[in-house]
C-alpha cells in the first residue's frame, strides 16, 4: 500500500479496510479447511501423513478433488512467491539505489531461487512446515518493530497506539515466538 501511495493518517480508513479484508478472507478459507478435514474425519477415513491436506481433499471429491488440491496449491504457491519476492525486495530497495533501480530483476532473481529450491528440495509438506518456522520468527519479530514504531512520534506523528491494541500485539508476539521454537525443536 506504502508502494500505491497510500499512507499517512487520513488512509488510515483504507488501511484498516483492506486488513480486514485480507484476515477475513484468510480465516474464511481456513475454516473451510477445517470443516472439510472434519468431515473427513467423522466419516472415518485416515488421512495420508505424507501429505494431509491433499488426502482430505481426495478422500472427499476422489480425483477430481486431489488435482482441484494441486491447482489451489498451484495458486497459492505463485501468489505467495510473487507477493513475498515483491515484499522482500521493497523492504530491502531503501538500503541501495541499486537495489532499488534493479527492483524488477531482484524479485525475478528471489522468484528463481525460490524455484530452484523448490526443485532441489522438494518435500512440499516439509518445506511448508519450515516456511511457517520461518515466518514464525519473522512475524514476532516483525510485529514487535512495529509496536515499537508506534509510539515514536517521528515515525507515526500525531497517531495514539491504543494500549489495548499493545497488549494484543505484546501477547501474539509473545504465542508467535513460543510456536515457533516448538515447531523448530521439533524439525
Amino acid at each position: 500500500m506504502i508502494d500505491a501511495g497510500v499512507k499517512g493518517f487520513d488512509a488510515l480508513p483504507t488501511v484498516n479496510r483492506s486488513a480486514v479484508m485480507g484476515i477475513s478472507v484468510a480465516s474464511l478459507v481456513r475454516v473451510c479447511l477445517f470443516l472439510a478435514a472434519l468431515g473427513v474425519l467423522s466419516q472415518g477415513l485416515l488421512i495420508d501423513d505424507g501429505n494431509p491436506t491433499a488426502s482430505v481433499f481426495q478422500l472427499a471429491a476422489g480425483t477430481f478433488g486431489y488435482r482441484l488440491f494441486g491447482l489451489v496449491m498451484f495458486a497459492a504457491s505463485i501468489t505467495s512467491i510473487i507477493g513475498s519476492a515483491y515484499t522482500s525486495v521493497s523492504f530491502i530497495k531503501t538500503f541501495n539505489a541499486r537495489i532499488a533501480k534493479n527492483e524488477n530483476w531482484i524479485i525475478i532473481a528471489f522468484i528463481l531461487i525460490s524455484t530452484l529450491i523448490f526443485v532441489f528440495v522438494g518435500k512440499p509438506v516439509h518445506l511448508l512446515i519450515i516456511a511457517g518456522a520461518v515466518n514464525g520468527f519473522i512475524l514476532p519479530i516483525s510485529l514487535t518493530v512495529m509496536l515499537i514504531a508506534a509510539y515514536k512520534p517521528a515515525i507515526v506523528g500525531v497517531y495514539k497506539q491504543p494500549i489495548l491494541l499493545t497488549l494484543i500485539g505484546a501477547t501474539i508476539v509473545a504465542l508467535m515466538a513460543f510456536m515457533s521454537l516448538r515447531v523448530l525443536m521439533d524439525l
